[in-house]
């Protein structure tokens, strides 16, 4: 049996997830996932690796139905909730999924697609749960089989799917556990995006695996979350550092009294983690002065889980990621993939059972991004400073990290270049203390549009097509754009014009 539901059975009276105020105790959690298993199976003794798809919001029925989908022998494609038909339906294509699982009101987003698509369909709400029988038996599943897929966006401007094994996962999730030292005593909430590695295998992972608690509210509000922490049912916190952005700004509008009441609250927790996206150090200062908690950042992505972290106990620097996981190998190395010494920037290799199998269908890319020894090149930058180790950024401009999520520009700039308007454009993102970095982009209109430029109809437009977290929040336009002497634009250049507006 995998080691997720061998940990779950340990704590079958815990509470395992509160939803809206409902309680589910890890007994039920155990015995729904068994039972959706059956309905997965429809008959067969094993999914073998078929790729099950779901759109289901964060909640009971997500988890449940991503258990289903491991106990049946199936890969999990989680599906954005928010992303628009386009992006849903390049998921489902690349991953060639044979079964799709939905929430009810789903149904209408993806309507187009189901009826021409060969994929089998299963609404939850359509399933009578006390109806539902045991199946009779469960598949042997072996832990080098593959079990999730995560997509993520490269330097090419297609996402590419990110297939990670058993082992990994559990590789994932037990260097957490431990090096954060996680206990069935531990409540936390979820208020990230549960189609991410950081909400499913930080979040998610690892309170069930330690026994703990997880809550789950309906979408994401301070209010909501203050007032869980305000009535004592949470004592860690992990988020983006968008997130904390937002939280402070709440905090500020709040009355003296209020604010002290709930920096009492604060005070109680036993762990604050911050990732996904640079952390500004003011940021950073304002959240310790209102919590007295220094937020332990770290550094992973969709490939690794995490690789890098700030010490549970010990100095925590603002600024650097800390240093290397138990269990996790990493160098810095230069363009030709030779360690160099600290003080020295080099790319991040990293090593370990923790580093995912392959790129889906991909194995040119995936090739491509191992060294011929055997480390994964993570493409970001960083120097260790007294042992600690501090990111630079990217070896790519076409990558933007904003609000917590990896970007790619490319993307963008392949939808932006299919409007009217348009007759080329270049995506960057410059440097923003809410966002991490904000997505701008500069557009070269064509003749016809050239004095008739509406940025509130190209704004609406583009999240047609792309998730709305990736439009441009500036836009910039230019009679040309700077170039090279090879005709390839200077970015940097586009960065600094934006800056200086």
């Amino acid at each position: 049996m995998l080691q997720f539901f061998e940990q779950a059975r340990k704590h079958l009276e815990n509470d395992a997830i509160v939803h809206d105020g409902v309680i589910y105790k890890y007994e039920q959690l155990i015995a729904t996932s068994q039972k959706y298993s059956g309905i997965l199976l429809n008959g067969s003794s094993d999914l073998n690796e078929a790729r099950v798809a779901f759109m289901v919001h964060p909640g009971f029925d997500y988890v449940k139905i991503l258990w289903s989908i491991w106990l049946s022998g199936g890969v999990a494609v989680p599906l954005c909730i928010t992303h628009p038909l386009p992006s849903l339906e390049y998921v489902l294509d690349d991953t060639q999924s044979s079964l799709l699982v939905i929430s009810k009101e789903f149904k209408e987003v993806l309507a187009t697609y189901l009826q021409t698509a060969n994929i089998r369909v299963i609404v939850i709400e359509d399933v009578n749960e006390e109806r539902i029988a045991f199946p009779a038996s469960l598949p042997q599943i072996e832990k080098q089989r593959n079990a999730l897929i995560l997509y993520t966006s490269g330097t090419t401007n297609k996402p590419k799917g990110v297939v990670t094994t058993h082992i990994n996962i559990e590789a994932q999730i037990s260097t957490l556990i431990h090096a954060w030292e996680w206990t069935s005593n531990d409540r936390i909430t979820c208020v990230l995006p549960l189609h991410h590695v950081h909400g499913i295998i930080n979040v998610v992972g690892c309170s069930l695996w330690a026994g703990a608690t997880c809550y789950f509210t309906a979408g994401f509000s301070p209010k909501l979350i203050f007032n869980l922490i305000e009535q004592g049912k949470l004592n860690v916190f992990m988020a983006v550092p968008t997130i904390y952005y937002k939280l402070i700004a709440y905090i500020e509008t709040l009355t003296m009294d209020e604010q002290n009441t709930l920096r009492e609250c604060l005070k109680k927790f036993r762990l604050m983690v911050c990732g996904s996206a640079a952390l500004p150090v003011t940021v950073m200062d304002k959240w310790a002065h209102i919590s007295g908690h220094l937020l332990l950042e770290r550094y992973g992505m969709t490939e690794l889980g995490m690789a890098i972290s700030n010490p549970y106990h010990g100095d925590r620097k603002a600024g650097y990621v800390g240093i290397p996981l138990p269990g996790v190998q990493i160098m810095l190395a230069d363009e030709n993939y030779v360690q160099v010494v600290d003080q020295i920037p080099g790319e991040i290799l990293v090593k370990g059972d923790n580093v995912f199998k392959e790129y889906w269908q991909r194995p040119e890319a995936t090739q491509a991004t191992f060294t011929k020894d055997g480390w994964f090149k993570t493409g970001d930058i960083a120097v260790i400073e007294n042992g600690y180790y501090r990111i630079m950024g990217r070896q790519s401009v076409d990558i933007i990290k904003s609000g917590g999520y990896k970007i790619s520009a490319l993307e963008i700039e392949e939808v932006l270049r299919t409007n009217e308007m348009i007759h080329d454009c270049a995506v960057v993102g410059i440097d923003d203390d809410e966002w991490g970095e904000l997505i701008v982009a500069a557009i070269v209109l064509k003749d016809a549009f050239s004095n008739d430029f509406n940025e509130k109809k190209l704004s609406d437009w583009i999240v047609n097509y792309i998730a709305s977290y990736k439009k441009p929040r500036r836009y910039l336009v230019m009679n040309d754009l700077p170039r090279n002497a090879m005709g390839k634009v200077v970015k940097n250049d586009i960065k600094k014009m934006f800056v200086l507006k």
